[in-house]
């Protein structure tokens, strides 16, 4: 277990603590039992401790002095050792142990939070290093939803481990390598004999530059020709190739940073080239522990339970996905000392990374059990579908291009705030600022909002709509937060320093229990991979402040007003935390 400081802000963690020592005075002969604490929201506590049923299975039949499940619930509670957390404890049923979080603590513990910083509140994690491999489009070909989804979910997921204290390498493996290059190479040499000199304008649209270089190979055998021996020059060093090859690349690069610029996501580049030098040395490795089998002229390997086998080396001597993907594993494990790879890609990928991380476990580079550490996962999710429930394209059936996308939620969401009448209030740069914040807020928080594995359909008047739970809901509800603690005119920073929090009303009690669950939240969310989780929390945190708490706890003017503002004030703090990790910017008026 963490010490009690690692684990200031997550009850959960700290009643699991507490259970464990009396799980230990209970039955001092049954060494592996790990505290089972859940959150509950009966009538009963706020948690529950639901050890005795599996307790009683263990010891039942071991001249136990225990006569069922609800005896062993009874001693563990008698069991319990002091502590300020506990106000009060219950069993119900087959032994359930319930427990009643004390308001003092509760208090107390936001109090300090505001003081030390919500940082204090992060989770421990079991690991100290992970990579997150997101969004990894393909060189010279547009960005879609799909890399949108995996842009989204994948810097979100890198947010919330690097708040857990997890030193994340992002990762964007792009395609930027393999037989297409050739025909794009020869493309823009024919098209551009001063090449060296040319310029992004000139080539225009990648996408355009790529579909005509693709059709003069289909359509032209000598080109075709051509275009397969650049691809053997450009494999062997070639410097005018590899020249042309890194023109290419960069024209790409600046397109798709348009995209990571609006979305305010950070990555680094290794691409598919980066792993190119390191598949010889892994192939070998792999065959000397005689994973690779020859079959049909191919090199394979073989998986247990699939009846097609992991193609390593192709027929004509080349490399593919899989040899990238475990050449990746391979350096990513020696050379990074990753402790966590995971990898985020659509649920169609899920059967290519599963054999990829089965051989991984043959070749003895990872354990053969899950749960232990180094560990690769593959996060997958679902499509975007159009409001007609196919897959989201525009009227030409050509995909969408992101730029324009978001660059729509944007005009859309500027557009909202004209119409309230906001350019009167604000400055240019204030309605183009809020304007993008909820724009971009809104894609976001449509597509993390679902649990990543389903499908969701993409509609601007939904997750632009300023009711139910969206992104312009919750940066509102922030702002409307901000706006009672101006309006009380009080210095917030001198209040976390002489004020008190006092939870008297049974509202503030919900909203104050509801705002310290924040860690074991992001704790589940990290281990499970399930940014929806974190979703959720914030759309429930915002409905106990509006309809519950603000509703029937009347701040300013009133007698508790300096407590209710901390109370504000916090409810604030935890709901930009939560927006910074959904890599969502507040607004602070509106």
């Amino acid at each position: 277990m963490a010490t009690e400081e690692d684990n200031v802000g997550n009850i959960k963690r700290q009643l699991a603590k507490i259970f464990d020592v009396s799980l230990r005075a209970t039955v001092p002969d049954e060494t592996d039992v790990e505290p089972l604490v859940a959150a509950c929201a009966g009538k009963f506590g706020d948690y529950q401790c639901n050890n005795a049923m599996g307790l009683w299975s263990k010891i039942k039949g071991k001249g136990t002095q225990f006569r069922g499940p609800p005896s062993v619930g009874q001693t563990i509670m008698k069991n319990l050792p002091p502590s300020e957390i506990i106000e009060s404890s219950s069993v119900a049923g087959p032994g359930f142990v319930n427990v009643v979080i004390s308001k003092n603590w509760i208090a107390k513990t936001i109090q300090n939070m505001l003081i030390d910083g919500i940082d204090t509140w992060s989770p421990r994690l079991p690991f100290k290093r992970a990579v997150v491999d997101f969004s990894s489009p393909n060189i010279a070909k547009e960005m879609h939803v799909g890399h949108l989804r995996s842009t989204i979910i994948g810097d979100t997921l890198a947010r919330m481990l690097e708040f857990s204290n997890v030193d994340v390498l992002r990762r964007n493996h792009v395609g930027d390598w393999g037989t297409q290059f050739g025909m794009l190479i020869e493309f823009l040499f024919e098209k551009f004999p001063n090449w060296e000199e040319v310029t992004e304008t000139a080539i225009g649209d990648l996408q355009t530059f790529y579909k005509a270089s693709k059709q003069r190979f289909d359509s032209d055998p000598a080109f075709k020709e051509k275009a397969q021996q650049a691809v053997v020059l450009l494999q062997g060093g070639e410097p005018k190739y590899r020249k042309a090859w890194a023109q290419i690349c960069e024209i790409s690069r600046n397109e798709f940073n348009r995209v990571y610029e609006r979305l305010g996501v950070q990555l680094e580049e290794k691409g598919e080239s980066f792993y190119n030098p390191y598949i010889p040395n892994v192939i070998k490795e792999l065959t000397d522990k005689g994973l690779v089998e020859e079959s049909q002229g191919a090199r394979v390997i073989f998986i247990d339970g699939i009846n097609i086998p992991l193609i390593v080396v192709k027929s004509d001597g080349g490399f593919n996905y899989a040899s990238t993907d475990l050449a990746a594993i391979w350096y990513r494990l020696n050379e990074e000392k990753a402790e966590w790879i995971i990898y985020v890609t659509d649920v169609g990928q899920q059967q290519h990374f599963d054999m990829v991380f089965r051989a991984g476990k043959r070749a003895g580079w990872l354990p053969l059990e899950d749960n232990k550490y180094p560990k690769t996962t593959h996060v997958g999710f679902g499509l975007v579908l159009g409001e007609d429930g196919k897959r989201f394209r525009t009227r030409n059936t050509e995909v969408v291009r992101l730029v324009d996308l978001l660059d729509e939620a944007k005009n859309r969401s500027k557009a909202a705030l004209i119409e309230r009448e906001k350019a009167a209030e604000w400055t240019e740069a204030e309605l183009e600022q809020i304007a993008e914040a909820v724009g971009y807020g809104a894609v976001k928080y449509a597509d993390l909002k679902n649990n990543r594995l389903t499908n969701y359909t993409f509609n601007f008047d939904q997750m632009l709509n300023d009711k139910g739970n969206t992104a312009v809901y919750l940066l509102y509800a922030h702002a409307r937060i901000c706006s009672i603690i101006r309006k009380s005119g009080k210095n917030i920073e001198e209040l976390k320093k002489t004020g008190t929090i006092v939870l008297e009303h049974e509202d503030e009690r919900v909203l104050g229990l509801h705002l310290l669950q924040f860690a074991e939240v992001v704790e589940e969310a990290c281990t499970n991979l399930l940014p929806n989780v974190l979703c959720e929390y914030l759309y429930n945190l915002s409905e106990i402040f509006t309809k519950k708490f603000y509703s029937n706890c009347q701040v300013v003017g009133s007698a508790q007003e300096t407590s209710r503002l901390l109370l504000c004030e916090a409810t604030g703090t935890v709901m930009r935390k939560c927006f910074h990790l959904l890599g969502i910017v507040p607004v602070y008026k509106i």
